[in-house]
């Protein structure tokens, strides 16, 4: 079972691309909307999840320990 979960305020979400530029693995910039997506929303670990969050400026990431 994953241990986290992560969630996107994409109302709030000013289409920067910091978290797809710091971690793409888990994060991309969706061309519909020009807004992020977490590829994965849930995960064993954070690995570069931390980074991301901490590079957005208006903190729309959401990380949720299950």
């Amino acid at each position: 079972m994953a241990k986290y979960k992560i969630e996107i305020d994409k109302e709030a979400c000013i289409s920067c691309g910091s978290c797809a530029a710091v971690c793409p693995d888990v994060f991309e910039m969706r061309t519909e909307d020009n807004k992020a997506y977490a590829k994965k929303s849930e995960l064993e670990e954070l690995g570069c999840v931390q980074e991301a969050v901490d590079v957005c400026p208006v903190q729309v990431i959401a990380v949720i320990t299950k």
